[in-house]
């Protein structure tokens, strides 16, 4: 069998900064053997010159449409370009979020059904104990904390004043620092008081991130209210998370649950004024968090939620958080990734590829029905 060819496509999603393949992952395929092609991008956090440094010839940007071989893999992480509906023919390693019924997944599985190619996603790459062999879960966790404490300062400091556009950090002290400073501008502003932070699904990898990150931004661990499947056993809807400043939501939905909150439940009183969804099931049909519908994005953070309460609940529901730190949410994705990418040069006897495939394959003849 030859060597893999990755094709490493550049990402057309707005404000995604992060890389499935970094130029030290990149280098360690190389040397195993691999061939790799990069996709020029202005928007990446590594430079194109850091590509070619290892050793990565530079292609123009979405070249794989039309110049990548057929047996390269087309290597992302978010959607494809928006606005085109022309069958695929590649096999594309990325988060496809089609497999549990998003909002178009038929549409998109079509494509890869017309152009016979194929979707090995991501986020269904697990290890024998059916563990994810790689995610980015913490750090989506520990910038949907981040987010979610600055709108609430925001909130106490500025109003009803509009929250402006996020930008990525260059590495968490900075984010940290910068929290620190919001927090006690914000506290003064609140009585002396900080935010009581509520984080479900506290004990998984999303979970564990949001609630260090609001240890680090000094949030103390009385006012840091977790949990997890031993708390939300009993089915919500749960009125304690009115009792929160800030509700983060980090579980991974596989069914479907009885919401933890209501529309209804945000007209009577409340301390919650922000949630951040990270899990972000926004069009998914069993979203236990119904009282929003829209995607919200760096450009426009946040969702004002519709209620008889004069008291404001934002809410944010970013589906690609990592981004806010994009150099290290890369590194340390795709270092996880690394030993299951090595295994393409096997693939017909790799277990993670082959189940991947296979799932592709049900999800598809799901899609023809």
């Amino acid at each position: 069998m030859s060597a893999p060819h990755l094709w490493l496509r550049a990402e057309t999603k707005p404000m995604e900064h992060r890389a499935a393949l970094t130029p030290s992952t990149a280098k360690e395929l190389l040397d195993a053997g691999f061939k790799i092609t990069v996709e020029r991008s202005d928007q990446r956090i590594f430079d194109d010159e850091e590509y070619v440094k290892v050793g990565c010839p530079l292609v123009d940007t979405l070249s794989w449409k039309t110049d990548a071989p057929a047996d390269a893999y087309i290597v992302g992480l978010k959607e494809l370009p928006e606005n085109d509906d022309s069958p695929l023919h590649h096999t594309h390693i990325f988060f496809a979020h089609c497999f549990k019924n998003q909002g178009g997944w038929k549409e998109i599985l079509h494509r890869f059904d017309a152009g016979k190619g194929t979707i090995l996603d991501l986020e269904f790459l697990n290890d024998a104990n059916g563990r994810r062999v790689a995610a980015f879960g913490y750090m989506a966790g520990f910038a949907g904390s981040a987010v979610a404490i600055d709108v609430w300062c925001h909130q106490k400091t500025k109003g009803s004043e509009t929250y402006g556009a996020l930008k990525p950090y260059p590495n968490e002290d900075a984010l940290i620092d910068y929290t620190k400073g919001r927090l006690a501008e914000a506290s003064a502003a609140n009585g002396g008081k900080l935010p009581k932070v509520m984080v479900m699904g506290a004990l998984g990898r999303c979970g564990t991130g949001a609630v260090e990150f609001a240890q680090k931004a000094g949030i103390p661990d009385e006012n840091i209210i977790k949990w997890d499947i031993n708390e939300t056993k009993g089915g919500g809807p749960f009125p304690q998370i009115l009792d929160a400043d800030i509700f983060v939501n980090c579980i991974y939905l596989t069914a479907k649950i009885p919401p933890f909150v209501t529309r209804e439940m945000m007209n009577g009183d409340r301390n919650l004024s922000v949630i951040c969804d990270v899990s972000c099931d926004t069009t998914n049909p069993n979203n236990p968090i119904p009282v929003y519908s829209i995607n919200t994005t760096f450009d426009k953070p946040i969702v004002p939620v519709e209620n008889t309460n004069s008291y404001p609940l934002d809410v944010i529901s970013i589906d690609h958080l990592p981004t806010l730190l994009p150099r290290e949410s890369s590194d340390m994705f795709s270092h996880d990734l690394l030993p299951t990418m090595r295994e393409l040069a096997t693939r017909s006897d790799s277990r993670v590829w082959q189940d991947a495939e296979k799932l592709f394959q049900e999800k598809l003849a799901l899609s023809r029905q």
